[in-house]
Protein backbone atom coordinates (compact mmCIF):
# COMPACT_ATOMS: atom_id res chain seq x y z
CA UNK A 1 0.00 0.00 0.00
CA UNK A 2 1.21 3.44 -0.87
CA UNK A 3 1.04 7.37 -1.14
CA UNK A 4 1.55 7.84 -4.76
CA UNK A 5 2.01 11.80 -5.07
CA UNK A 6 1.39 12.90 -8.93
CA UNK A 7 5.14 14.95 -10.11
CA UNK A 8 4.31 15.22 -14.31
CA UNK A 9 5.46 17.82 -15.89
CA UNK A 10 6.67 19.50 -12.35
CA UNK A 11 10.10 21.37 -12.53
CA UNK A 12 13.05 19.60 -10.57
CA UNK A 13 13.02 23.10 -8.59
CA UNK A 14 9.93 22.18 -7.14
CA UNK A 15 11.17 19.18 -5.13
CA UNK A 16 12.71 21.02 -1.94
CA UNK A 17 14.44 19.85 0.76
CA UNK A 18 14.97 22.03 3.41
CA UNK A 19 14.42 22.04 7.71
CA UNK A 20 11.60 23.10 9.53
CA UNK A 21 11.70 23.74 13.05
CA UNK A 22 8.14 23.70 14.05
CA UNK A 23 7.94 19.80 12.05
CA UNK A 24 11.31 18.45 14.15
CA UNK A 25 9.36 20.20 17.44
CA UNK A 26 6.31 17.83 16.23
CA UNK A 27 8.39 15.11 16.11
CA UNK A 28 10.14 15.46 19.41
CA UNK A 29 6.34 15.68 21.18
CA UNK A 30 5.58 12.35 18.98
CA UNK A 31 8.82 10.72 20.78
CA UNK A 32 6.91 12.60 24.08
CA UNK A 33 3.69 11.09 23.48
CA UNK A 34 5.00 7.45 22.31
CA UNK A 35 8.37 6.38 23.51
CA UNK A 36 7.94 2.93 22.87
CA UNK A 37 8.54 3.66 19.32
CA UNK A 38 11.79 5.27 19.81
CA UNK A 39 13.67 3.45 22.77
CA UNK A 40 16.97 5.01 21.93
CA UNK A 41 15.43 8.27 22.68
CA UNK A 42 13.60 6.84 26.21
CA UNK A 43 16.24 8.91 28.22
CA UNK A 44 15.98 11.75 26.62
CA UNK A 45 12.11 11.40 26.89
CA UNK A 46 12.04 10.70 30.34
CA UNK A 47 14.51 13.73 30.96
CA UNK A 48 11.82 15.92 29.42
CA UNK A 49 9.28 14.36 30.86
CA UNK A 50 10.67 15.14 34.38
CA UNK A 51 11.53 18.65 34.12
CA UNK A 52 8.30 19.96 32.60
CA UNK A 53 5.97 22.16 34.60
CA UNK A 54 2.75 20.21 35.65
CA UNK A 55 1.10 22.86 33.66
CA UNK A 56 2.99 22.68 30.24
CA UNK A 57 2.54 18.67 31.01
CA UNK A 58 -1.05 18.85 31.20
CA UNK A 59 -1.23 20.91 27.94
CA UNK A 60 0.63 18.07 26.15
CA UNK A 61 -1.39 15.53 27.30
CA UNK A 62 -5.08 17.31 26.24
CA UNK A 63 -3.57 17.90 22.83
CA UNK A 64 -1.47 15.11 22.10
CA UNK A 65 -3.68 13.46 19.16
CA UNK A 66 -2.14 16.11 17.05
CA UNK A 67 0.56 14.37 17.16
CA UNK A 68 0.41 11.23 18.60
CA UNK A 69 -0.50 8.82 15.67
CA UNK A 70 -0.41 11.17 13.24
CA UNK A 71 0.40 14.90 12.41
CA UNK A 72 -2.02 17.31 12.37
CA UNK A 73 -0.94 18.71 8.66
CA UNK A 74 -0.27 22.17 9.88
CA UNK A 75 2.23 20.84 11.94
CA UNK A 76 4.31 19.76 8.80
CA UNK A 77 5.03 22.99 7.32
CA UNK A 78 4.86 22.30 2.99
CA UNK A 79 7.08 26.09 3.32
CA UNK A 80 9.43 26.18 6.13
CA UNK A 81 11.00 29.20 8.01
CA UNK A 82 14.05 29.91 9.85
CA UNK A 83 12.63 29.88 13.57
CA UNK A 84 10.14 28.41 15.06
CA UNK A 85 8.41 31.81 15.81
CA UNK A 86 8.05 32.13 12.29
CA UNK A 87 6.33 28.96 11.15
CA UNK A 88 3.59 29.18 13.76
CA UNK A 89 2.80 33.04 12.26
CA UNK A 90 2.55 31.00 9.28
CA UNK A 91 -0.03 28.65 10.60
CA UNK A 92 -1.66 31.50 12.61
CA UNK A 93 -2.52 32.56 8.66
CA UNK A 94 -4.43 29.25 7.83
CA UNK A 95 -8.17 30.17 7.86
CA UNK A 96 -10.44 28.52 10.89
CA UNK A 97 -12.23 26.03 8.72
CA UNK A 98 -8.45 24.49 7.63
CA UNK A 99 -6.84 24.59 10.81
CA UNK A 100 -9.89 23.02 12.31
CA UNK A 101 -10.54 20.07 9.45
CA UNK A 102 -6.87 19.31 10.31
CA UNK A 103 -7.12 18.85 13.51
CA UNK A 104 -10.12 17.29 13.73
CA UNK A 105 -8.82 14.37 11.94
CA UNK A 106 -6.27 13.76 14.37
CA UNK A 107 -8.29 13.85 16.94
CA UNK A 108 -10.84 11.76 15.45
CA UNK A 109 -8.52 9.54 14.32
CA UNK A 110 -10.40 9.53 11.15
CA UNK A 111 -9.83 10.22 7.32
CA UNK A 112 -13.65 10.47 7.21
CA UNK A 113 -13.43 14.39 7.53
CA UNK A 114 -13.39 15.04 4.75
CA UNK A 115 -11.63 18.58 2.80
CA UNK A 116 -14.43 20.23 0.93
CA UNK A 117 -17.82 18.82 3.25
CA UNK A 118 -20.05 20.90 5.20
CA UNK A 119 -18.02 22.49 7.74
CA UNK A 120 -18.69 21.57 11.26
CA UNK A 121 -18.20 25.38 12.53
CA UNK A 122 -21.41 26.00 10.11
CA UNK A 123 -22.92 23.04 9.69
CA UNK A 124 -25.07 21.08 12.68
CA UNK A 125 -25.11 17.94 10.93
CA UNK A 126 -21.10 17.77 10.62
CA UNK A 127 -20.43 19.53 14.03
CA UNK A 128 -22.40 16.26 15.68
CA UNK A 129 -20.73 14.09 12.79
CA UNK A 130 -17.36 15.12 14.39
CA UNK A 131 -18.10 15.16 17.99
CA UNK A 132 -19.58 11.53 17.52
CA UNK A 133 -16.10 10.32 15.94
CA UNK A 134 -14.17 12.42 18.63
CA UNK A 135 -15.82 10.92 21.76
CA UNK A 136 -15.53 7.68 20.23
CA UNK A 137 -11.85 8.18 20.82
CA UNK A 138 -11.93 9.08 24.19
CA UNK A 139 -13.39 12.06 26.38
CA UNK A 140 -9.99 13.67 25.81
CA UNK A 141 -10.39 13.70 22.50
CA UNK A 142 -14.20 14.89 22.83
CA UNK A 143 -13.51 17.65 24.93
CA UNK A 144 -10.78 18.92 22.85
CA UNK A 145 -13.26 19.19 19.70
CA UNK A 146 -15.81 20.61 22.01
CA UNK A 147 -13.50 23.11 22.44
CA UNK A 148 -12.01 23.34 19.48
CA UNK A 149 -15.96 23.73 17.21
CA UNK A 150 -16.83 26.16 20.11
CA UNK A 151 -13.90 28.92 20.38
CA UNK A 152 -11.85 27.88 17.80
CA UNK A 153 -9.39 30.80 17.94
CA UNK A 154 -9.05 30.33 21.80
CA UNK A 155 -7.96 26.61 20.91
CA UNK A 156 -5.55 27.79 17.99
CA UNK A 157 -3.94 30.51 20.14
CA UNK A 158 -3.64 28.01 23.05
CA UNK A 159 -2.18 25.05 21.09
CA UNK A 160 0.43 27.93 19.86
CA UNK A 161 1.41 29.18 23.04
CA UNK A 162 1.92 25.43 24.10
CA UNK A 163 3.91 24.83 21.51
CA UNK A 164 5.85 27.99 22.38
CA UNK A 165 6.14 26.90 25.90
CA UNK A 166 8.20 23.50 24.20
CA UNK A 167 10.21 25.81 22.92
CA UNK A 168 11.38 27.66 25.74
CA UNK A 169 11.44 23.65 28.09
CA UNK A 170 13.57 21.70 26.02
CA UNK A 171 13.08 22.49 21.92
CA UNK A 172 15.67 25.71 22.13
CA UNK A 173 18.42 23.61 23.82
CA UNK A 174 18.36 20.94 21.45
CA UNK A 175 17.53 22.48 18.09
CA UNK A 176 20.90 24.01 17.49
CA UNK A 177 22.78 20.66 17.60
CA UNK A 178 20.01 18.65 15.35
CA UNK A 179 20.08 21.71 13.14
CA UNK A 180 23.81 21.10 12.20
CA UNK A 181 23.06 17.31 11.43
CA UNK A 182 19.71 18.44 9.42
CA UNK A 183 22.05 20.73 7.67
CA UNK A 184 24.58 17.95 6.93
CA UNK A 185 21.54 15.97 5.07
CA UNK A 186 20.51 18.88 3.18
CA UNK A 187 23.76 19.22 1.70
CA UNK A 188 23.63 15.54 0.56
CA UNK A 189 19.98 15.87 -0.77
CA UNK A 190 20.66 18.40 -3.01
CA UNK A 191 24.10 17.83 -4.51
CA UNK A 192 22.50 14.52 -5.38
CA UNK A 193 19.35 16.11 -6.90
CA UNK A 194 21.57 18.51 -8.58
CA UNK A 195 24.18 16.47 -9.95
CA UNK A 196 22.70 12.79 -10.41
CA UNK A 197 18.41 13.39 -10.18
CA UNK A 198 15.26 13.04 -8.34
CA UNK A 199 15.73 9.01 -8.34
CA UNK A 200 18.89 9.36 -6.68
CA UNK A 201 17.33 12.06 -4.37
CA UNK A 202 14.36 10.04 -3.61
CA UNK A 203 16.40 6.67 -2.86
CA UNK A 204 19.05 8.36 -0.40
CA UNK A 205 15.90 9.17 1.70
CA UNK A 206 14.28 5.90 2.21
CA UNK A 207 14.01 2.43 0.43
CA UNK A 208 10.67 3.37 1.14
CA UNK A 209 10.26 6.24 -0.66
CA UNK A 210 10.51 6.11 -5.17
CA UNK A 211 10.18 7.05 -8.25
CA UNK A 212 7.68 5.26 -10.20
CA UNK A 213 9.40 4.04 -13.33
CA UNK A 214 7.48 5.98 -15.97
CA UNK A 215 8.96 9.47 -13.53
CA UNK A 216 5.68 10.90 -13.53
CA UNK A 217 4.80 9.77 -9.66
CA UNK A 218 6.75 9.76 -6.35
CA UNK A 219 5.78 6.29 -4.50
CA UNK A 220 5.62 6.55 -0.59
CA UNK A 221 5.18 3.06 1.26
CA UNK A 222 2.49 4.00 3.84
CA UNK A 223 0.06 2.10 5.59
CA UNK A 224 -3.19 2.72 3.30
CA UNK A 225 -3.52 3.79 -0.53
CA UNK A 226 -3.82 7.64 -1.50
CA UNK A 227 -3.07 9.46 -4.01
CA UNK A 228 -2.17 13.39 -4.02
CA UNK A 229 -1.09 15.74 -6.73
CA UNK A 230 2.15 18.21 -6.62
CA UNK A 231 1.41 19.92 -9.49
CA UNK A 232 1.45 23.71 -9.25
CA UNK A 233 2.44 23.21 -5.54
CA UNK A 234 5.66 21.07 -5.30
CA UNK A 235 6.68 18.74 -3.13
CA UNK A 236 8.55 19.45 0.04
CA UNK A 237 11.24 16.83 2.10
CA UNK A 238 11.81 17.62 5.56
CA UNK A 239 14.46 15.62 7.60
CA UNK A 240 14.32 14.82 10.92
CA UNK A 241 16.40 13.67 13.51
CA UNK A 242 13.83 12.69 16.13
CA UNK A 243 11.67 11.58 13.81
CA UNK A 244 13.60 7.92 13.33
CA UNK A 245 11.76 5.48 12.36
CA UNK A 246 9.07 7.45 11.14
CA UNK A 247 8.38 8.54 8.04
CA UNK A 248 5.80 10.95 7.34
CA UNK A 249 3.46 12.18 4.46
CA UNK A 250 1.24 14.72 4.33
CA UNK A 251 -1.26 14.09 1.30
CA UNK A 252 -4.57 15.56 2.08
CA UNK A 253 -6.44 17.13 -0.32
CA UNK A 254 -5.84 21.40 0.02
CA UNK A 255 -1.84 20.38 1.31
CA UNK A 256 0.74 20.63 -0.60
CA UNK A 257 2.35 17.47 -0.18
CA UNK A 258 5.50 16.83 2.50
CA UNK A 259 7.40 14.19 3.55
CA UNK A 260 9.24 14.01 6.69
CA UNK A 261 12.11 11.25 7.10
CA UNK A 262 14.60 9.98 9.53
CA UNK A 263 18.22 11.63 8.76
CA UNK A 264 20.41 8.41 7.72
CA UNK A 265 22.48 7.69 10.99
CA UNK A 266 23.41 3.86 13.02
CA UNK A 267 20.58 2.08 12.70
CA UNK A 268 18.75 3.48 10.01
CA UNK A 269 15.80 1.01 9.30
CA UNK A 270 15.51 -1.45 6.36
CA UNK A 271 12.65 -1.52 4.31
CA UNK A 272 9.80 -3.00 5.27
CA UNK A 273 9.84 -5.88 1.95
CA UNK A 274 13.38 -6.60 3.33
CA UNK A 275 11.30 -7.53 6.66
CA UNK A 276 9.50 -9.79 5.23
CA UNK A 277 11.48 -11.26 3.57
CA UNK A 278 13.36 -12.11 6.76
CA UNK A 279 10.23 -12.85 8.32
CA UNK A 280 9.19 -15.34 5.15
CA UNK A 281 12.82 -17.03 5.89
CA UNK A 282 12.06 -17.67 9.75
CA UNK A 283 8.76 -19.04 9.32
CA UNK A 284 10.02 -22.41 8.31
CA UNK A 285 10.96 -24.52 10.89
CA UNK A 286 13.59 -26.17 9.06
CA UNK A 287 15.18 -22.77 8.25
CA UNK A 288 14.97 -21.75 11.85
CA UNK A 289 16.66 -25.17 13.04
CA UNK A 290 19.56 -24.41 10.58
CA UNK A 291 20.11 -20.84 11.62
CA UNK A 292 20.46 -21.97 15.60
CA UNK A 293 22.58 -24.24 14.30
CA UNK A 294 24.69 -21.32 12.47
CA UNK A 295 24.83 -19.40 15.50
CA UNK A 296 26.92 -21.61 17.40
CA UNK A 297 29.63 -21.78 14.84
CA UNK A 298 30.32 -21.83 11.22
CA UNK A 299 29.29 -24.88 9.37
CA UNK A 300 29.00 -26.14 6.00
CA UNK A 301 26.00 -27.59 3.90
CA UNK A 302 27.39 -31.13 4.84
CA UNK A 303 28.11 -30.30 8.17
CA UNK A 304 24.16 -28.89 8.34
CA UNK A 305 22.94 -31.94 6.33
CA UNK A 306 24.85 -34.71 8.69
CA UNK A 307 23.74 -32.37 11.79
CA UNK A 308 19.89 -32.65 10.85
CA UNK A 309 19.59 -35.74 8.69
CA UNK A 310 19.03 -33.61 5.25
CA UNK A 311 19.96 -34.22 1.72
CA UNK A 312 22.91 -31.22 1.07
CA UNK A 313 20.36 -30.53 -1.99
CA UNK A 314 17.57 -29.42 0.50
CA UNK A 315 20.19 -27.67 3.09
CA UNK A 316 21.04 -25.96 -0.26
CA UNK A 317 17.67 -24.67 -1.05
CA UNK A 318 17.10 -23.48 2.60
CA UNK A 319 20.51 -21.66 3.22
CA UNK A 320 20.04 -19.99 -0.02
CA UNK A 321 17.00 -18.34 1.28
CA UNK A 322 18.09 -17.29 4.52
CA UNK A 323 21.16 -15.81 2.78
CA UNK A 324 19.00 -13.58 -0.16
CA UNK A 325 17.15 -12.37 3.01
CA UNK A 326 20.77 -11.49 4.68
CA UNK A 327 20.59 -13.69 7.70
CA UNK A 328 23.87 -15.33 6.76
CA UNK A 329 27.12 -14.70 5.12
CA UNK A 330 29.62 -17.15 3.67
CA UNK A 331 33.04 -17.12 3.11
CA UNK A 332 35.03 -19.94 1.15
CA UNK A 333 37.72 -21.81 2.43
CA UNK A 334 39.40 -24.12 -0.26
CA UNK A 335 36.93 -26.33 -1.45
CA UNK A 336 34.32 -25.38 1.52
CA UNK A 337 32.06 -23.00 1.88
CA UNK A 338 31.17 -22.13 5.56
CA UNK A 339 27.95 -20.24 6.28
CA UNK A 340 27.54 -17.81 9.46
CA UNK A 341 24.82 -16.21 10.66
CA UNK A 342 24.41 -12.23 10.53
CA UNK A 343 23.70 -11.58 13.95
CA UNK A 344 23.38 -7.80 13.44
CA UNK A 345 20.58 -7.52 10.94
CA UNK A 346 19.16 -10.73 12.96
CA UNK A 347 19.34 -8.69 16.23
CA UNK A 348 17.29 -5.92 13.87
CA UNK A 349 14.46 -8.41 13.58
CA UNK A 350 13.86 -7.85 18.13
CA UNK A 351 16.14 -9.41 20.84
CA UNK A 352 13.06 -11.96 21.86
CA UNK A 353 14.47 -13.41 18.06
CA UNK A 354 18.26 -12.89 18.64
CA UNK A 355 17.80 -14.98 22.25
CA UNK A 356 15.26 -17.78 20.93
CA UNK A 357 18.23 -18.54 18.62
CA UNK A 358 21.21 -18.14 20.48
CA UNK A 359 19.44 -20.41 23.23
Amino acid sequence: MTVRIDIAGLPPERLRFAASPLAELTAMLHVLAEPGHHPQLGGWAAGVWAGLRPELAERLREAEFLWRSSRADFLVPARPRPTLAGELDEVDRIDDETYVAAALITTCGSNRVHFGAPSPLADVTARERALDLAQARGALQEAFAERLLTDPAAVRARVRQTLEQCGEAFFDAAWPNVAVRLAADLRLKNDLLEHKGVAAALASVSGSVTLAPDGDSIVVDKLQDNATSARGTGVTFLPSVFGHPHLVAIHAPGWQPVVQYPVAGPGEPVSLETVTRRLEALAHPVRLRLLRTLARGPHTTGELADAWALSPPEVSRHLVVLRRAGLLTAQRQGRYVRYTVNLPDLAGLGSDLLTAVLR
